[in-house]
């Protein structure tokens, strides 16, 4: 029998991941949703398509979570999305309540579960799943720094004019904009970034990831980004299926690492078969670790809404 992953929240973000997770062809899916219809139309969408593309995955969508039992991981995407003017933080309020209900109803079926969430304001609802959940920090994980890194690494790639594939970056920090590209650690092929670029476009780099979220609202004026997301989250959800002990940026809460506590911020994180297996602590400028200490007070402030 296959494992099951399930996704909660069938919008753009939930529906392409579903997608992505069902041609991998790995894992039986199964897609919930709050509006009626709407993950049962999808999922049989996607079962139909499995012919063509050419994968057996089972897909089944509704309303109900006992779909979602057994599963061996959990997504969470549901929730308001962005609208221009808003920040991540402006939406803390509204999708705490139904992060919340998610978390509970989730593991009520599927208490062995491994729990990605992609909600934003992300560190915050990282933070909320775990507190809701009880669950250790390992098993309850936020898709953050590979979304931001891709960001950085693509906007890299074409002004360098390069493959993606030889740009090696991280981004920490929390998901938003205080985030934290690491300049000193950036190399393109084994070289320093800082010997390609001139500081001052380096900066400008940094600056357009840290607003790469709000640059794609700002385009599709009634939605945010979900191509690139639901990558970063699928890219996650196969490490972790296949044991792969891959090193990615993800938010975790932190206990020590980098000299902060009971805060969650991305950091690189080893990703296998019980989630996270171990937080790596990559070496930081003076400039960056203070970054990194504001970045986690931002999340602090953020979260103290949580109460």
């Amino acid at each position: 029998m296959r494992d099951k992953v399930s996704v909660i929240g069938a919008g753009n973000v939930g529906a392409t991941l579903a997608q992505r997770l069902a041609e991998l062809d790995l894992v039986d899916v199964a897609l919930v949703d709050v509006i009626e219809g709407l993950a049962q139309g999808k999922a049989l969408d996607l079962l139909e398509a499995g012919p063509v593309v050419g994968y057996d995955s089972q897909v089944s969508g509704g309303t109900d979570y006992g779909l979602t039992a057994g599963s061996k991981v959990v997504v969470i995407t549901s929730g308001l999305a962005r609208k221009p003017g808003m920040s991540r933080d402006d939406l803390v309020s509204a999708n705490a309540k139904i992060v919340g209900e998610v978390t509970s109803a989730v593991l009520a079926s599927s208490p062995e579960a491994i729990l990605v969430i992609v909600t934003n304001p992300l560190d915050v609802m990282t933070e909320l799943a775990l507190r809701v959940s009880g669950l250790p920090r390992t098993r309850v994980i936020g898709m953050a720094g590979i979304l931001d890194t891709a960001r950085f690494r693509s906007f890299l790639a074409a002004e360098l004019k390069v493959s993606v594939r030889s740009v090696e970056a991280y981004v920490l920090g929390g998901h938003g904009d205080s985030m934290v590209p690491l300049r000193g650690g950036t190399t393109v092929a084994g070289i320093p970034v800082g010997r390609l670029l001139a500081p001052e476009r380096l900066e400008e780099i940094v600056q357009r990831t840290r607003d790469g979220g709000a640059e794609i609202v700002s385009y599709l004026k009634t939605g945010s980004a979900f191509y690139a997301p639901s990558a970063a989250a699928t890219q996650m959800v196969e490490a972790i299926l296949l044991d792969r002990g891959q090193i990615l940026p993800c938010a975790i809460r932190l206990e020590g690492e980098y000299g902060l506590r009971g805060v969650v911020v991305g950091v690189p994180v080893k990703l296998g078969a019980d989630g996270v297996e171990e937080v790596i602590e990559v070496e930081l400028t003076p400039s960056e670790r203070e970054e990194l200490e504001r970045s986690a007070e931002a999340v602090r402030e953020t979260a103290a809404v949580l109460g």
